[in-house]
């Protein structure tokens, strides 16, 4: 069956209680809508506004009922700071403490709450509605009091602030443990619901009465804005200038109603300073858009700095906001102090925005003039992209020919080259996609983000890996040689690396016949980049070899010059007691999640616990995926990182271990590797049983509901209806089976089964027909999908994990459970 190939997805909220509600970000792994486009492919992004995904993955080689494993070599060069001791914090005031108890003592009488109040910030359905208000007339205190709040939040959100107020003051009534949070949120329903003299006299004592509270450094900005909408503008001037030295002054709120309180007051030239201020110096705020606006009125937008302007248009496109930059790349061309070639140049930047918006035709863009600057380069290179996506080869061809002549050291040409190998490389012609790689890391032979003279270009490193690869793929294993030979020297530490010491070492085994060099590099490989997926096959190729997996060092002062990732110290000492702490847990409770995070950011020393400490709220709970995703971002480095040199707790968040009954009977049901699956789901949908893909796919093993339907008829489950998907049983039980089919579609191998479950199996199909893999190895590093390449090595390396950490805590809990000797 087709399955579409891009890995992008958003998650919409589920039915399912506790589902979350902020929104998901992409997850490598989704099986996504297939698109004939040579756009949707990821070769064919540009350097200027895609990252790459780091290859940060490991290998475990798959049959269809049995994994073979390496135990993960532990490193000690990795240079590793954990802490699992007390921190040296300020110690908790009698004030704090106090604060702590009542807090706790809050928390635990609204712990059934917390479902149910969760469910209502979600849905905001009648049912979820009902469910809070039988419990709060059903409970008294601070349990009904958090209640009360959840239902006023909810009201806040849906515009009902009439509603919204009576419940906070209901909340008022019954308790004050989050008593700042009932005030600052029924003055946001006086303001939203114009009700401003209401809102007056909340705001006016609220620092007084709150002044630990989060809210203060907002309130200022609230009243000011108040007083403007009062037409008071001398009041809001006065409560501005009183802050103008404090921190909250640099903020983009704040300087906006200053220039509004100053407009207002008649201080005409000072607003228009202020305004100009907030457009150029906060370019993507919302604010920078009320300002525009205000200049635009004034009529004085046209008589700012240009090359200002031009600035924040950048920034917009950099920010991938193309309608916001092509708007202001078409204002700034009708600027009368712009010249033809700066206008042209406009005119250009705003078809850049109109290609990425998909809206840019050729006709279109031949009407702009031709000329010989980096407009006329940039013009020629998005004709080329336009020719690429009609499969027009001549045409492609001749653009980059003529830009090569005329634009030798343009980024543009660095673009057209790589978006040129890139399409010869997806139609399997592999010596003109080596030619215009080769013609891109020669011209631009460095990486902008690395020391150099000369022409640049951020694609130098990845092109060059390619063309290396290609050579090897083509059997010009003498040019490939010298090429990763080069990547080594030339683009140390790039992401490419892992990739060229392996091959390099596999090269040093079957060609030149050296396998003590090959040695060296394989244990360069474990030694820097633990748990890539390049790491475990260095050391399964260690062992056929008859080496030792030694950390010591090589001798080769380019080997022995790569150095692990340093491994920040990591706490898992988590406060309990403190109040900002403490009052996150209780704000889950209440279902006011877009809050946990900046009261906990506000505690002491929360730059060393915070992320745990908010992950582990959000996983008490269930929501594994938002508690992971959080985890990921506060230390991205972890799939380089020993085990040992990260704390289990922080380890437990990045591979969960939900649904785990299900996972490991419908598995066994199977006969797949239990990690194996968990490693898929983490892939698919980060162990969101809610997860729905812009593809239409469900659910934690991301099925679509054509592959449920026939799969359930299959099964005998009756009545089945796509929405069963969510249920996480229903869609392990299925998606189970599926993979199952997969590996026995594939031959019982991992690895192609893994790339069809992403990229679609016709796909895998046509790059088997590209050429006979000898190794798993081969194939992996030949998908031409950089997204899907990644996946599969994720998923490979990430059910090494799993299977390291179970090892670990088995370790861990025999140690415990194992009576010291008497002495």
């Amino acid at each position: 069956m087709r399955i579409p190939a891009r890995a992008k997805f958003l998650e919409i909220a589920s039915v399912v209680v506790c589902a979350f509600f902020l929104a998901v970000q992409p997850s490598a792994g989704i099986r996504a809508a297939q698109t004939s486009s040579s756009q949707s492919e990821t070769p064919h992004k540009t350097k200027q506004e895609a990252t790459s995904t780091s290859k940060s993955s490991s290998h475990t080689s798959h049959t269809s009922t049995h994994t073979t494993h390496t135990t993960h070599h532990t490193s000690t060069a990795h240079t590793r700071r954990v802490s699992t001791h007390h921190h040296r914090r300020r110690p908790l005031t009698a004030h704090e403490i106090a604060r702590s108890r009542k807090l706790h003592a809050a928390f635990v009488a609204s712990s059934q709450l917390r479902p149910m109040a969760q469910q209502l910030a979600t849905l905001r359905s009648p049912a979820a509605y009902a469910g809070v208000t039988a419990y709060a007339h059903a409970h008294t205190g601070e349990a009904a009091s958090a209640a009360y709040l959840a239902l006023g939040h909810a009201y806040l959100l849906d515009h009902k602030y009439t509603d919204a107020v009576a419940e906070f003051r209901n909340a008022d009534r019954e308790g004050t443990a989050l008593a700042d949070y009932t005030a600052y949120l029924t003055a946001q329903a006086y303001l939203q619901g114009n009700m401003l003299p209401s809102a007056e006299p909340v705001l006016a004592d609220f620092i007084q009465k709150f002044p630990d509270s989060i809210f203060v450094p907002q309130i200022p900005v609230l009243e000011a804005n108040l007083f403007i909408q009062e037409g008071n503008p001398q009041a809001a001037l006065g409560v501005l200038n009183a802050h103008k030295a404090e921190p909250i002054a640099n903020k983009a709120d704040f300087q906006l109603a200053l220039a509004n309180a100053n407009r207002m007051a008649g201080n005409a030239t000072l607003a228009q300073q202020i305004y100009t201020h907030v457009y150029l110096d906060y370019p993507l705020s919302s604010e920078a858009t009320q300002a525009r606006v205000q200049l635009v009125s004034a009529g004085v937008i046209d008589s700012m700095s240009a090359s200002q302007r031009r600035r924040r248009a950048d920034a917009l496109y950099a920010a991938h906001r193309y309608s916001d930059a092509e708007e202001e790349y078409r204002s700034l061309a009708k600027s009368p102090s712009f010249d033809d070639a700066a206008r042209n140049s406009m005119l250009v930047a705003a078809a850049a925005c109109q290609w990425k918006l998909h809206t840019l035709t050729r006709d279109e863009l031949e009407r702009l003039p031709d000329t010989n600057d980096e407009a006329g380069a940039r013009r020629l290179y998005l004709l080329m992209e336009l020719a690429r996506d009609k499969n027009d080869t001549d045409t492609q061809q001749s653009i980059v020919t003529g830009m090569e002549t005329r634009f030798p050291t343009s980024p543009w040409l660095a673009e057209a080259l790589d978006s040129s190998g890139n399409m010869y490389l997806l139609s399997k012609d592999y010596p003109t996609a080596i030619r215009y790689y080769v013609d891109l890391s020669t011209r631009f032979p460095k990486s902008c983000e690395s020391p150099h003279t000369g022409p640049c270009s951020n694609y130098a490193p990845s092109v060059h890996w390619r063309a290396a690869w290609l050579n090897y793929r083509l059997g010009n294993y003498a040019e490939a040689a010298r090429m990763m030979d080069e990547q080594l020297t030339r683009y140390a530490g790039g992401q490419e690396i892992p990739a060229a010491l392996y091959w390099r070492a596999r090269l040093y085994v079957d060609q030149d016949h050296n396998p003590a060099m090959a040695a060296k590099y394989y244990r360069t490989l474990i030694r820097v980049y633990n748990h890539y997926y390049y790491a475990d096959l260095a050391e399964q190729r260690l062992t056929q070899l008859g080496f030792s997996d030694s950390d010591t060092l090589t001798g080769s002062a380019i080997l022995d010059s790569l150095q692990p990732e340093e491994i920040p110290e990591l706490s898992d000492d988590v406060p309990d007691q403190d109040p900002h702490l403490v009052k996150a847990r209780l704000l889950a409770n209440a279902g006011l999640n877009e809050y946990i995070a900046p009261e906990i950011q506000a505690a002491d020393g929360a730059d060393e616990w915070g992320s745990l400490a908010e992950a582990q709220i959000y996983a008490s709970y269930g929501e594994a995926w938002h508690a992971m995703r959080l985890m990921k971002r506060a230390i991205p480095y972890y799939t380089s990182a020993p085990i040992n040199a990260i704390p289990l707790a922080y380890w437990r968040i990045l591979f969960p271990e939900s649904y785990w009954p299900w996972i490991k009977e419908y598995s066994e049901q199977n006969g797949l590797d239990t990690f194996m699956v968990a490693a898929l789901i983490r892939q698919e949908s980060e162990f969101n049983p809610g997860a729905i893909s812009y593809a239409n796919a469900w659910g934690l093993m991301q099925l679509l509901p054509s592959v449920g339907r026939d799969l359930a008829r299959h099964e005998g489950i009756h009545h089945f209806e796509t929405r069963d998907l969510l249920d996480p049983e229903t869609n392990i039980r299925l998606g189970c089976i599926y993979l199952r089919q997969m590996l026995d579609q594939f031959g019982g191998h991992a690895e192609y089964a893994f790339a069809a479950y992403n990229a679609g199996d016709n796909r895998v199909e046509d790059w088997q027909a590209a050429g006979q893999f000898h190794d798993m190895d081969v194939f992996v590093e030949s998908i031409p999908f950089t997204q899907t390449r990644d996946y599969v090595q994720a998923l490979l390396r990430n059910e090494n994990i799993y299977r390291d950490l179970a090892r670990v805590e088995t370790q861990h809990a025999s140690n415990i459970s194992t009576p010291a000797p008497s002495r």
